[in-house]
């Protein structure tokens, strides 16, 4: 769903969770080239139960101290996401996890008729998307100009961006605009709702490819301590060692 391939692993018993029987953890890789543990698993044992005198009925009524979990799973995730995927101008956000996956900006000009007539489109797109489960937004605030709604939503990372104007109309197309690779094509209004929602998924599996792409690129194996430290210290990345 993040669009993120990790690497997963177990800890060292010098490096595991205190008191924990074993830590697990999932590492992302960053744009820069160093990794983010993004997610940590403990399995606790009785320790803590032992510690704290947490106890449990099993099903031969028999009083036991209970076996513990402990996941450090949370907002470290979120940082992981924006740095993986995001550029310059914002984020970039995964369509399966984005709030708003499609915006809708009107293109209006003066007359009143061609105003009525877009936004009449902009709500049956919006009504088609949403029943196939899309999270879209028709934003018809006329106090801020279509140029800083692109931006806006490009900071935001929403997905898909469409486009709407008097003259699409009048050629039954839209503009529609992918975050992910910051291109924009005119599309025909036909169809327009497929043609969105199979967008997303692509999307989706662009981003992944790519970070999948640049994970695998940055893993570099060593033989010897030497190789470790030369490559840990002049590379960025994954060092695939012996352990």
């Amino acid at each position: 769903y993040m669009a993120m391939p990790v690497i997963k692993g177990v800890k060292t018993a010098n490096e595991r969770f205190a008191g924990a029987e074993d830590t697990y953890c999932i590492e992302a890789l960053m744009q820069d080239g160093k990794a983010l543990q993004a997610g940590t698993s403990h399995f606790l044992g009785q320790n803590f139960a032992k510690a704290f005198d947490v106890k449990f009925a099993d099903k031969n009524n028999n009083i036991e101290y209970v076996w513990a979990t402990s996941w450090g799973v949370s907002t470290r995730l979120i940082g992981a996401l924006i740095m993986a995927h995001s550029d310059d101008e914002g984020l970039v956000m995964p369509p399966r996890i984005a709030p708003l996956q499609v915006v809708i900006v009107p293109i209006y000009n003066k007359d009143a008729e061609a105003r009525q007539k877009i936004d009449d489109k902009a709500a049956q797109l919006v009504k088609e998307l949403r029943a196939k489960g899309i999270r879209v937004k028709f934003d018809n605030d006329d106090t801020t100009r279509p140029g800083w709604k692109f931006a806006e939503y490009e900071l935001r990372g929403v997905p898909v961006r469409i486009a709407l104007g008097a003259r699409d109309l009048e050629n039954n197309v839209a503009e529609v605009a992918r975050r992910d690779e910051k291109t924009k094509a005119s599309t025909s209004l036909d169809g327009l709702t497929d043609y969105v929602s199979n967008l997303l998924d692509e999307i989706q599996q662009n981003m992944y490819n790519k970070a999948l792409t640049f994970r695998d690129a940055s893993i570099t194996k060593v033989d010897s301590w030497e190789e470790f430290v030369s490559t840990l210290d002049g590379k960025g990345g994954f060092v695939a060692a012996h352990w």
